[in-house]
């Protein structure tokens, strides 16, 4: 059994797989999640670990881990399954590695676009021939409700929800319009622009907005809030 941890900006999402079949998977919360992770350990009698991390990972955490099982904490020297042409290879997120390690497990010989739309909303593509060659980075849906509630006196911090109509016929209203379409019409946008360069383009849309977006979007979309963990089983699977 593998166990497969992602730490990322605001939650840590677990997951043990049997080979490529996930068996198990939770949030769980950032106080003692050292101690979760023994459990699981021990429940599933896991035998290989990899951890994601982009925030900061204390060393006696990692060393607990550690003392429990074979450990491989992703990074920039990490072994992976595709050719990487970022011209900073040290700057890339582990979250982003891991989506385009998932690309190309399960798309092959694909031209594939990774939408992650999580904090921020990033765009990765790979090509057909396996290499990696970058993307983009922008403001997620919760960072840009903040934004307009920071940058400002008086506009108000608002819980994320679709618009009813395009034209806002009051401050919130006229809120959520303008982030939520303009969500929606960069990531249709991006999608036109990474099709008019590359044929037969598959698109995969993960991350925490999944659920939110996945049904405002184009069709055609794969899709998958499991990607980011799948693609860490598979660069684990890959090092073994």
């Amino acid at each position: 059994m593998n166990l497969i941890v992602d730490i990322g900006n605001t939650r840590i999402k677990t997951a043990v797989f049997n080979c490529s079949e996930l068996v198990y998977n939770e949030v769980i919360i950032k106080e003692n999640f050292v101690k979760s992770l023994l459990k699981l350990i021990e429940k599933y009698n896991c035998e290989n670990a990899i951890i994601s991390s982009v925030g900061f990972l204390k060393k006696n955490e990692i060393a607990k881990i550690n003392s429990k099982i074979k450990l491989i904490l992703l990074n920039s020297s990490t072994k992976i399954p595709f050719l990487n042409n970022y011209s900073t290879p040290k700057t890339l997120g582990v979250d982003r590695i891991a989506l385009v390690a998932a690309a190309v497990s399960e798309f092959p010989n694909k031209n594939v676009l990774i939408i992650d739309a999580g904090t921020c909303i990033t765009y990765d593509f790979v090509n057909k021939e396996n290499c990696y060659l970058g993307g983009a980075i922008s403001p997620g849906i919760k960072m840009r409700y903040k934004s307009l509630n920071i940058f400002t006196e008086k506009l108000p911090d608002l819980v994320p929800e679709f618009p009813n109509e395009l034209i806002g016929n009051s401050t919130e209203k006229s809120i959520h319009s303008g982030i939520i379409n303009g969500v929606i019409n960069e990531i249709n946008g991006a999608i036109n622009q990474y099709k008019q360069k590359n044929e037969d383009l598959t698109v995969v849309l993960t991350g925490g907005d999944v659920n939110f977006l996945s049904n405002k979007l184009k069709n055609g979309i794969f899709a998958n809030p499991n990607f980011l963990l799948e693609g860490l089983n598979t660069i684990l699977t890959y090092n073994l």
